[in-house]
């Protein structure tokens, strides 16, 4: 449950005012903590959504100049650069992004922090727990956080975590933001600006952060291959929203599997494989549940008051996007 407005509100409060505890180890956290410049082709399949110049903020997580970010920012790059605390710039490339979580990794210099970040418990990270956020120096820094939330995070472009992190007050520079335990160590990654961090129907800005406990299962893969290992999940291509208990849809991404199956703005769907769904979690969980990135997935969608059932043949993302991730 989250917490009530006024708690939420004095804790934020006092963060935002200095008043939580902060870690002792402010300088070699500003030291791995790096500036991220990118730039991506005008043909990426992203290019139009996120932009072909992209900027935020990566960790760096060992000796190596391995850096951890929010996956958005560097998929499809065609140039990444990482500026580190002391102002040297490092050519990097990025060697891995994951789908289901939103991760990305990129790989710098070794000489790009003295002491990098060790990864933290994430699951140990409680609603009304004095935190820090940390950004790289241009977008602000350090500054003292307060956790109002634990709970599912739905996103419309079908991805869906079961347990994210929200945190205030909100920064508006949060892409690839570092959340800092009291012993210093990495137990979030900066995604989004939301306006509903308290989910109790009233505006509470914040950030939502991807717990880095759901990096380590996945971390050997996506430097290894790029990507975590298995079959994808099976992945439409189209933008949800839900409208007083149903899904619509919203955009269908050009050249996707939702497109080349007829799959249309206003659609509303009503059931995955002949099972009717509820809210917009319970369409992703089915479409995942359906087998296989490539497995066909059946849909009855609502258009102009007739029931339409439409096959739509699923991809995995990473092979939607250009250039490719690495497998």
């Amino acid at each position: 449950m989250a917490p009530a407005l006024f708690v939420a509100s004095l804790a934020t409060w006092r963060a935002g005012y200095g008043f939580a505890p902060r870690s002792h180890e402010h300088d070699a956290l500003a030291g791995a903590v790096v500036k991220l410049s990118i730039k991506v082709p005008p043909e990426a399949r992203t290019a139009r959504t996120l932009g072909t110049e992209r900027e935020g903020t990566g960790v760096v997580i060992d000796e190596t100049g391995l850096v951890v970010t929010i996956g958005y920012l560097i998929i499809e790059s065609s140039s990444i650069l990482v500026i580190a605390h002391d102002g040297t710039v490092h050519p990097a490339h990025m060697i891995g992004f994951d789908h289901v979580t939103g991760f990305g990794l990129v790989r710098a210099s070794p000489a790009i922090a003295r002491r990098p970040v060790a990864l933290g418990p994430s699951a140990e990270v409680h609603e009304l727990q004095a935190l820090q956020t940390v950004t790289h120096a241009a977008a602000g820094g350090l500054a003292a956080a307060c956790v109002v939330g634990r709970r599912a995070f739905t996103g419309y472009w079908e991805y869906l975590l079961d347990d994210a992190i929200f945190a205030a007050p909100a920064r508006a520079d949060h892409s690839g933001a570092a959340l800092i335990d009291a012993a210093g160590r990495l137990v979030g990654i900066g995604s989004l600006w939301v306006a509903d961090a308290l989910d109790l129907g009233v505006a509470f800005p914040g950030n939502m952060f991807v717990p880095t406990d759901l990096l380590r299962p996945v971390l050997a893969d996506l430097v290894a291959t790029g990507r975590r290992k298995g079959p994808g999940r099976p992945w439409l291509g189209l933008y949800s929203e839900e409208v007083q208990g149903h899904v619509v849809i919203a955009q269908v991404l050009p050249d996707s599997p939702a497109q080349r199956a007829g799959l249309q703005r206003g659609d509303l769907i009503l059931s995955v494989g002949g099972d009717p769904i509820g809210a917009q979690a319970d369409f992703y969980r089915k479409v995942w549940g359906s087998g296989a990135a490539g497995a066909s997935i059946v849909l009855h969608v609502l258009r102009k008051r007739i029931v339409r059932e439409v096959s739509v043949a699923s991809v995995d993302r990473l092979d939607y996007l250009r250039p490719q991730v690495a497998s």
